[in-house]
Parts: C-alpha cells; structure tokens; sequence
C-alpha cells in the first residue's frame, strides 16, 4: 500500500490509466494532462521533469493518482481516504489542487495556508440553448484567427490568475483539432470557447472568454452552447466544465444552458511559518 512515482507518463498511466478513466469526471483534469503530456512530451507545460504518482491498496487496485507540473499545482485526482493519509510522508506537498474535502486533510498537515481558487465542476445535463438568441452566429477557428486568439487567451490566462504561457500552442492544437469555435457577429469575433479532446466518452469545455467591451450580451452562453452541442453530436457522455466560485455571473450561465453541479475544487497553497 505505497504510492509510486514517476516522471514517465506511458508508465503511469499504464499503472493508473484505467482507474482514472473509470471515474471521468473526478479524473478530468489528470486525463486531459496526461494526455497532453503524452502528446507533446514531458515539457509541455514548463522546463522542469512532471512527477505522476499512483497508489495501490491492499487489493493491488489503483485507488488515487496524481499528477504534478510544474508552474502548476499538483493536481490530485479521486483518491481513497489511505491513498491521501500516506500521501503527506510519501511526497512533500507545498500546495495542492484537489476536491474541497482532500484538499482540506492535506492541509490539516501544514502551519498556514490560503486558499487561492475555488472551482466548481459541473456536468452538462439537458442543454438549453439560449432564449431569445442573442445576434450573430457560431464558426469553427481558422489559421486566420491566431493572432486575435492568441491575444484573447493570453488575457483570459492573466484574468484568470493561471501560471505559464501556452497561448500559441494551445491555439494551434485546438484550432487543427476543429476544437475552438468562434461567436462572430457582422462579421466580427465577438466571443471564444474550446474543447478538449475526448478522453473516456468525455469532453471537457474550457477557455470561454468574451472582450469586455463585448460582455452582457449573451455570447458566452451561445458560444458555449454551440460547444457543448458539438461535444454531444460527437458522442461524449458527458461534457464537463469548470467555473470560478467567485464568478457569480459565469456559474449563472452555465445553470442555465443545462449544466448541473458535480462538486468542488481547491487550490490551497501552504504559506511560510
């Protein structure tokens, strides 16, 4: 009953690849990482090595995994309660991104912390396109459109208080993938969404984004939807999202397109004594 570690992503998720699919929802933030560290190499998202763990029972099952790259916290996806006790002696954590109630043991074990973030995850359950749509109409992202969305993400990033700069290849990845779709109204993107890719008949959509001088509108919704429509026509089981907590406007949104509470997320990060 030990956690494993490595910096090799075939072998995690070898070990822990069928577990994490198995529960898709908890795990989509691991699958859509590994994924994409699979995908791009090991330095997808920074310049240091990631570190994947996984930890067994008795039983010999994989029953918690997690996933840490660097600027990013590590993320910890569905873990029984031995997997987070042994976690704490098994890997020195400064920081975590896990679900409210895991996230709150781990740092039970440090002298201070704050929490920076709390995230709502949600699942898409009857969509409910927006009434009356607002003008305008969806289109899939072209090569023509990097420089505009390259601009438009790195804001959302710097709004959103995320580390790091993958704006192009973000952009680039999604844009070839059919996977970025644009609210364009007279001609004129007006507002952004994506998707990732599917990973255990599950997408997650992700990076809505409208210019402020475009917001209250309704585009987001619309984009949003569109997304979520594609995902459904494309065979996903379930498509997912993240909101801010603290974004009272986007979580109102999305409840009302269709999209129902699943549960939340931490980031904590511990603070010096």
């Amino acid at each position: 009953m030990t956690w494993t570690f490595t910096d090799d992503v075939g072998a995690f998720l070898n070990a822990a690849g069928a577990s994490l699919a198995a529960r898709p929802a908890e795990n989509t933030l691991l699958l859509t990482v590994t994924a994409t560290l699979r995908e791009d190499g090991p330095f997808a998202y920074g310049p240091e090595l990631p570190v994947l763990g996984w930890w067994r029972g008795a039983d010999g099952e994989v029953a918690g995994a997690l996933v840490r790259t660097p600027p990013f916290l590590p993320l910890l996806g569905s873990a029984s309660p031995e997997a987070v006790g042994a976690l704490a002696e098994a890997l020195p954590l400064s920081g975590v991104n896990a679900d409210r109630d895991t996230a709150r043991i781990l740092a039970a074990a440090w002298p201070r912390h704050r929490v920076d973030e709390e995230h709502r995850l949600y699942r898409l359950g009857t969509l409910v396109p927006p009434a009356p749509a607002p003008a305008g109409r969806p289109r899939a992202a072209t090569t023509a459109d990097r420089a505009l969305l390259v601009g438009w993400l790195r804001t959302f990033v710097a709004e959103t208080g995320q580390p790091g700069d993958r704006a192009g290849r973000i952009v680039d990845e999604r844009t070839a993938h059919g996977a970025l779709t644009l609210w364009e109204t007279g001609g004129e993107p007006v507002s952004m969404a994506s998707a990732s890719r599917m990973i255990a008949d599950t997408v997650r959509v992700a990076t809505v984004y409208t210019p402020p001088e475009h917001r209250g509108r309704g585009y987001a919704a619309a984009v949003t939807t569109e997304v979520s429509r594609q995902a459904q026509d494309a065979g996903a089981r379930e498509v997912l999202l993240f909101t801010d907590l603290a974004n009272r406007t986007s979580n109102g949104v999305y409840r009302r397109i269709g999209y129902e509470a699943v549960g939340d997320r931490l980031l904590i990060t511990a603070e010096p004594r």
